[in-house]
């Protein structure tokens, strides 16, 4: 039993409250509460004056419809702290974990307190000397040191906010996390390592030219126990405990809850700029984990309701399932779920004003009885609401179990794994790659134009957070990830790297130069493609992680731009920057319609032509071709420009340089070079009308491992 006797006791004036909104919400001079839970026989309200104190009110809950449980609180207002006990059955077997002695943060809490820890383990729901762990009650009472959930204002002053609403056609998509943008002591921010400090970096991400950011996990994160324990934390993010909650870590704490206006005016100010913002979000699990994990909401809540639970026949229900890797599975084939997940996409869209979404490990969110469904209950949920079917929808396309690219509902993207796996093996030189090439490039039709999408629903990326950054895809063979204490056995060994001859840094000018030259050859593959561009933040200057290829737990210099690095790779900077604003100077890289190899608009010439080296076709099923050539006709390109134009493009992963026959489209223009990957700093790339002028206009020498734009005008 807790230290205290569960009772209620309030001289707060209370009455019976409304079963919606769920959480808490501000209403006149008090506060309706409402939570969830089916199989609860009691369910508490505290609230408290300060996050390590005795509760000052124990409100016993009676009203329930619905199985919403609501109260309303008179005289409370925005910054109280809170938090629930819920009474019900023990018997986890059965899939009942009701545990009167641990304090429950709201599912729906907007804010927290302070960030939760393991201490003596107070927070574990059972008794760590029973045999049987999970089936004994652990009866220690956890109140005085978990967060407690936080009552927010919604109210701000978002001025004359509005979203930029830029097209997927539009969009250069840059993955970051808040933190490690700023936190490195070379950041020169204001408020490294916090919202408000990612603020600060608005004038580089223009001058780059992004216009859309897409945040590793900022929902409420929870340290797991092993890492805290190697004084390590989940520095990625993907262990959510509140999924409407921003990461307090992030703020600058000068208040409770201030991480809430702080999340808000890092919005206002990217907005203003131009620069979208798209969360990565975790639905798929929680950080409660399996049988034996961390209770901390849901779990106490309702855990039978809220997670697909499996057994044998004596115990149907003691365990979880386990599609993530991370011990649990939200069951997403609940309404109960659905409209928490829903809520929370809500909020986040309406109060937080955000643009889209990146769902980690989606396929799970997918998932029905019979296994991934395109149609099931949470992504029709999603393709109706008013409100979340106008804003980004980005999947991670796979799980621990299914591999489903290409296969998400019409209005959705997709990471696409497949362009960067192939992408990586051919310019690494592998055998067999020439085959897939040309679908990759533009637009993967193979997978995305059946179900009537366009080549801007395959997100195109070389790297991102999870795995090698682009600067270690060229320097290592093998991963090395030893500063995670893991005895370097985790992290993926199916890399497609290659050191370019050397294994980690080096002083050799060589070995640096074709390592500077295949990061400008990965670039040109994701910029010169048709879909939707995502670059790792720092790669575009060489950022390392010194082998590591799952720095999910380094809260360091590991992870942590050195900005430094800018001036010190600018000839990188610079390249990537200009092949960004390629992209945005020629509309036929706007056009939604995928390639047909075809003439589209009556001037005899087709929209895309494929060629080998002597303008012959290309030997696509020959395993050691590693050069080809496409013409796209400018002219095709949805918008009117003013000036007729042709690109040709060589992309040679061969280690020997070939002579390329140019075609000869039109005898009144001339071949211009745009840019080639092997030429040095300032001379390999030219902007919009400072192209290099060829004197040879029938055929161009392509240097081994490079590629070359040509423009015919």
């Amino acid at each position: 039993m807790s230290s205290y006797k569960l009772k209620h006791h309030t001289k707060r004036k209370i009455s019976e409250g409304k079963f919606y909104p769920l959480g808490a919400t501000i209403v006149g001079d008090g506060v309706n509460f409402a939570i969830y839970s089916e199989n609860a026989t009691e369910v508490y309200l505290l609230l408290f004056d300060a996050p390590d104190a005795d509760p000052t009110d124990i409100i016993r809950v009676e009203n329930r419809d619905r199985n919403i449980w609501h109260v309303f609180v008179h005289n409370v207002k925005a910054g109280q702290l809170y938090g629930y006990k819920i009474a019900g059955p023990y018997m986890p077997q059965y899939g009942l974990r009701f545990n009167e002695n641990k304090l429950l943060t709201d599912p729906y809490s907007k804010a927290f307190s302070g960030k939760y820890f393991n201490k003596h383990n107070l927070l574990l729901p059972y008794n760590p000397f029973a045999q049987s762990k999970d089936l004994v009650m652990d009866k220690t009472d956890n109140t005085k040191i978990v967060p407690k959930s936080i009552v927010i204002d919604d109210s701000f002053d978002w001025e004359d906010d509005k979203s930029p609403d830029v097209r997927f056609e539009d969009l250069i998509i840059y993955e970051a996390h808040v933190k490690g943008l700023t936190a490195h002591k070379s950041s020169g921010s204001n408020a490294p390592g916090t919202y408000l400090g990612v603020i600060d970096k608005i004038p580089y991400l223009k001058e780059l030219g992004i216009n859309a950011i897409e945040f590793l996990p900022v929902h409420e994160i929870y340290n797991e126990d092993f890492l805290v324990d190697k004084k390590m934390t989940n520095y990625w993010g993907y262990n959510t405990v509140g999924f409407f909650a921003p990461e307090i870590s992030y703020s600058t704490q000068k208040r409770p809850g201030c991480q809430v206006e702080e999340f808000k005016t890092m919005v206002k100010e990217l907005h203003k700029a131009g620069i979208e913002v798209i969360l990565d979000v975790v639905y798929n699990h929680t950080a409660e984990g399996n049988e034996l994990g961390a209770m901390l909401s849901l779990k106490g809540i309702d855990n039978p309701t809220y997670y697909v639970l499996t057994g044998d026949a004596s115990q149907p229900k003691r365990y979880y399932m386990n599609y993530t890797g991370c011990g649990n599975s939200l069951n997403l084939a609940h309404p109960a779920v659905i409209r928490l997940v829903m809520d929370s996409l809500r909020y986040w869209v309406k109060e937080m004003r955000v643009d889209g979404f990146r769902f980690d490990l989606a396929s799970v969110l997918g998932r029905e009885k019979n296994g991934f469904y395109k149609g099931s209950s949470f992504f029709d949920a999603i393709s109706q609401d008013p409100d979340l079917c106008k804003v980004k929808l980005i999947a991670e396309p796979w799980d621990l179990g299914t591999y489903e690219v290409g296969n998400f509902p019409i209005d959705w993207a997709e990471w696409n794994g497949k362009f960067r796996d192939n992408i990586r093996k051919f310019v690494k030189g592998e055998a067999g790659q020439l085959k897939e090439l040309g679908a990759r490039l533009t637009g993967s039709a193979d997978l995305y134009q059946d179900d009537g999408r366009s080549a801007y629903n395959s997100i195109n990326f070389i790297t991102c957070h999870d795995g090698f950054c682009l600067k270690d895809l060229v320097s290592y063979n093998r991963k090395h990830n030893e500063a995670n204490l893991e005895n370097n056995n985790d992290g993926s060994n199916d890399n497609h790297s290659w050191n370019c001859g050397f294994e980690g840094d080096t002083d050799d000018p060589d070995v640096n130069a074709l390592r500077t030259r295949q990061i400008k050859n990965f670039i040109s593959y994701l910029m010169f493609s048709f879909g939707t561009p995502m670059l790792l933040g720092g790669d575009e200057f060489g950022r390392t992680q010194n082998g590591n290829n799952n720095s999910y737990c380094q809260d360091n210099d590991i992870n942590w731009f050195d900005w430094t690095l800018v001036e010190k790779n600018k000839d990188i900077f610079t390249f990537i920057k200009k092949a960004i604003q390629f992209r945005k100077d020629y509309a036929v890289y706007k056009r939604r319609k995928f390639f047909t190899g075809h003439d589209q608009n009556d001037n005899m010439i087709a929209d895309i032509q494929w060629y080998g080296e002597n303008l012959d076709p290309p030997d696509w099923n020959n395993p050691n071709a590693k050069l080809v050539c496409c013409l796209i006709d400018g002219s095709e390109a949805p918008i009117k420009e003013k000036n007729e134009y042709f690109l040709f493009y060589i992309f040679n992963a061969d280690h020997n340089e070939h002579t390329v026959l140019l075609p000869d489209v039109n005898k009144d223009m001339t071949w211009y070079r745009v840019a080639d990957t092997s030429a040095d700093g300032g001379k390999d790339f030219f902007e919009k009308g400072k192209e290099i002028k060829l004197n040879n206009q029938s055929k161009y020498l392509v240097n081994p491992r490079s590629v070359a734009v040509l423009i015919l005008k």
